[in-house]
């Protein structure tokens, strides 16, 4: 367990260096990296489906139905990561955008620039689909990210972080710039690296959030338990409904 930690740790430290060849990508280079990961998906469509299909068979009776549901992975799913990732080649780069100014005496002019925050940490739950997502984003905004997925997803997510970041890195990008954090005690090991690891993500229960602010030095994006809203027709039987 401790070479296993250590080498995540030096994976983190490298990727904190890659933040600064990261940040300064430009635009170009950053969306034909993000149009050789969408060829990529496509191109290991049956690899990355058939890694999915070992996932599920081993937790098919195991887990509720709803998170087996999310974790499935079939070609209109990768239509959809596809797309996705073509959706964000699309958008303005964000990066260096002027957000405002501000003329604080004759000839000094305060202004708002975007930048990338640098090193982030991602923590999600047995969605494959998040790994295209949260990769092709942060790419977009000149941004290094380690991720951690839900273990019941493993071998799929594994299939789609070295799919993406083989097909970044041959377009150019630090292949440093991507971590995957593949056990518990990797990702305990990172809530220590507040050096390195500028802003953490977790997403998940209430608690689990919770867990991670009380747990490390690092700037955590947290969030509330959320409401859900549900709408139903006037006619509709309201206990049927409940």
């Amino acid at each position: 367990m401790g070479v296993i930690m250590t080498d995540i740790t030096d994976q983190i430290k490298a990727a904190k260096t890659a933040t600064v060849s990261m940040s300064v990508l430009s635009t170009g280079a950053k969306d034909k990296a993000l149009a050789e990961m969408a060829n990529a998906l496509e191109s290991n469509r049956a690899f990355i489906i058939s890694e999915n299909k070992k996932d599920l068979d081993d937790v098919r009776d195991i887990i509720p139905k709803p998170m087996y549901k999310r974790m499935v992975v079939d070609d209109a799913k990768v239509d959809e990561m596809i797309k996705g990732v073509r959706s964000v080649m699309s958008l303005a780069d964000p990066v260096g955008e002027t957000m405002s100014a501000l003329e604080m005496d004759d000839g000094l002019i305060l202004y708002q620039i975007r930048c990338p925050v640098g090193m982030l940490g991602v923590v999600f739950e047995s969605r494959p689909d998040v790994v295209p997502q949260i990769m092709s984003l942060c790419l977009k905004s000149g941004n290094c990210v380690a991720f951690k997925g839900g273990s019941e997803a493993h071998r799929t997510i594994k299939a789609l972080f070295d799919v993406l970041r083989n097909a970044a890195s041959a377009a150019g990008i630090p292949k440093d710039a991507f971590v995957l954090l593949e056990s518990r005690e990797d990702f305990k090991e990172i809530l220590e690296l507040d050096d390195y690891i500028d802003l953490l993500i977790p997403r998940g229960s209430n608690q689990f959030v919770r867990y991670v602010q009380e747990n490390t030095r690092i700037p955590v994006l947290g969030h509330a338990a959320g409401i859900c809203h549900v709408y139903i027709d006037s006619e509709c039987d309201r206990e049927m409904a409940l």
